[in-house]
Parts: C-alpha cells; structure tokens; sequence
C-alpha cells in the first residue's frame, strides 16, 4: 500500500517517539492528523517545541484514547492510524497498574472499534520488547514467548493480543510493531540514557542509577520512526508481528561509560534503590533479533550493530541535551517514576 495520498493519524503524537514520527511525516509531505492528550492548557507536548512550519503542517486533534467517542471522531477521515498512544513508565505502572489497563487495553480496543467500523486500510499497533520478559534465547524473534514481568508489560501483551485478534476475527488490517528500547532526543527523563545524561550534564559525576548489570537493545528514534513508515505500507505485515531493533546489547553499566566518554566526564556510579525493580520485575536482557522486518520491508538499522553505531547515536542525543532550553526541561536531581 502507497502511504500518498493517505490521511494518517498518529496517535500519541505528543510524545517522544510520536513527536518524532509526526515531524518525519509532515517533513515527507504527508497528511497527518496528530492525536495529543487532552488538557486545559491546549498543549501539545514535544510537538509545541517544533518549528512555526512544522506545526502548521498537521491537523492537532486533542482528546483521550480512553474514550471511544473522541478516538472515533479522531479517526473519521483517516486512511492510516498508526497507534503509539501509551503508558510506558515501568515504576509507575507498580504504583497504578489500573491506568495501565485502561489506556493500553482499553485504549487499544477502541482504536481497533474505530477502525474495524470505520474501515480503515492499516492499523499499526506498536508493541514493546519488553513483552518478552528476560530473553531466553538471544537474539529475540518474535517467536519468543511473552512474559508479563510488569503490569505494564502485561498491559502491553494484553494489548497486542487484543489488536492480532481484530485481525483473527474481522481481517481487521492490523500490524503489529515490536520497537527495541528507543532513545535519543526527547525522550523522558524516566528513561536510563536521559537520566545519565542529563546528571552529566548538570555538572553530577556521582550518577544515581537502578541496576547497571541487564543489557539492552538501544534504537535511535530515527531507526525506530523509519520502521514505521515503511511497516505501515507493507502489505505482508498485515497479521505480523514484527520486530525492530539495533541488534546490538549493552549492559547499563557500559551504556554509562559511552555516555562519559562522549561527555568527556570521569564518573561513578551510585545504587539508588527506589530505581530497583522487584527482583523477579527486572527484564535482564534483550537482544533483537530484526531479520523479519529486514525480509518483509527492507528495515534495518542506521545506528545498529555495534558500539561505534551505539556511539553516534549518543553523540546524537548529547548534541541535543547539550542545549541549555531543552535540558532546562528536565529535572536532574528528581527520580521521575
């Protein structure tokens, strides 16, 4: 399927990976609906930091996908959704896992209500690696079983089910997209790479961190926000899961010395204990294997496959905290759940 000539709403689109994904879109000259949370500010988060030509380049839709009415007039039109509207903080999902149901099952259930009613011609429902709970075999295909080993990783297993059975039961045009630990630009400070950075950054070389022994699979938002599009026009994805990610590991406590090596900055680390998860809570590794989205749209990764690509992708994200007005939006010396 040709995405031009295509209305795409992008759910979520105040967010971190949304934001980027709405500026890549309206920059490619597509016609893009952007569905931000509702609020009495009319803000639309990272979206309200985009220049004046990039915010007049798509149509703002405030509301909540919680409620089935506004998801359904925000679809009314649209011919792609692309759905990464989300709670996606871990700790917090320990502190209110009931939201956690109503925005990622619920909410899910009801883009898939909309968009089976409304017939649109692709549903991208964005999955997460943490899914898979602690690998057991590496690299993960999406063959790996899934373990809830957090309410928000259950929510997110419940949710994708929820959209693969739309596909079972309706032949519903839903796709299923895996993303693999997203970083760069933006992205919340509950997240590692922000919190190591931004404590660098405010001049701290003792950095409070969780545990520094599981490994992950860290991909550049541009990588993640590429995968997107091109799954989104693939007709073969439809009923896939599929998975996209650096296919490279690193542990937290190496991902700190990448960081201080960018940053020139000599530091150490400190246990902070409330950045703990529950022992049996922790996801100890994740390791991509990406090779599906590689034979079913020719996705792979620009900063994948090793540390030096790890390593511009830092550099990337540094360059960027690095502005005193975007780093002035973070609170280094508070642990944000």
């Amino acid at each position: 399927m040709q995405l031009e000539n295509k209305k795409i709403l992008v759910t979520g689109a105040d967010g971190f990976i949304g934001s980027h994904l709405t500026e890549h879109l309206v920059r490619s000259g597509y016609d893009v609906r952007a569905f931000c949370l509702y609020n009495s500010f009319g803000s639309l988060g990272w979206l309200d930091t985009l220049d004046k030509d990039l915010k007049n380049g798509f149509e703002p839709f405030l509301g909540d996908i919680r409620d089935p009415h506004g998801v359904r007039a925000a679809m009314l039109g649209c011919d792609v959704v692309l759905h990464l509207a989300a709670l996606i903080a871990i700790p917090y999902s320990y502190h209110s896992p009931a939201t956690y149901v109503d925005t990622n099952i619920v909410g899910t259930l009801n883009v898939l209500q909309a968009g089976r009613d409304l017939e649109v011609s692709r549903i991208v429902h964005t999955s997460t690696s943490e899914t898979y709970g602690t690998a057991q075999f590496v690299p993960i295909s999406e063959n790996h079983p899934l373990v809830g080993q957090s309410p928000y990783s259950a929510s997110k297993i419940g949710a994708d089910q929820m959209a693969l059975s739309f596909h079972k039961s309706f032949d519903t045009p839903v796709t299923v997209l895996r993303p693999f630990n997203t970083y760069g630009p933006r992205q919340s400070a509950r997240a590692v790479i922000p919190t190591i950075i931004s404590q660098i950054a405010a001049g701290e070389r003792s950095i409070r961190l969780g545990s520094i022994l599981p490994t992950r699979d860290f991909t550049f938002v541009t990588d993640t926000v590429s995968g997107f599009v091109a799954i989104a026009g693939c007709d073969a994805a439809i009923g896939e899961v599929v998975n996209i990610g650096s296919n490279f590991e690193i542990s937290i406590g190496d991902t700190v010395d990448v960081i201080a090596k960018v940053m020139e900055a000599e530091v150490e680390i400190i246990a902070d204990e409330q950045r703990i998860r529950p022992e049996k809570s922790e996801v100890e590794r994740l390791w991509a294997d990406a090779s599906k989205a590689q034979n079913l749209f020719g996705w792979a990764p620009q900063y994948g496959g090793s540390i030096k690509e790890f390593q511009k992708g830092i550099e990337k994200t540094v360059e960027w905290f690095a502005q005193p007005a975007n780093r002035a939006l973070y609170k280094h010396n508070q642990y944000i759940i």
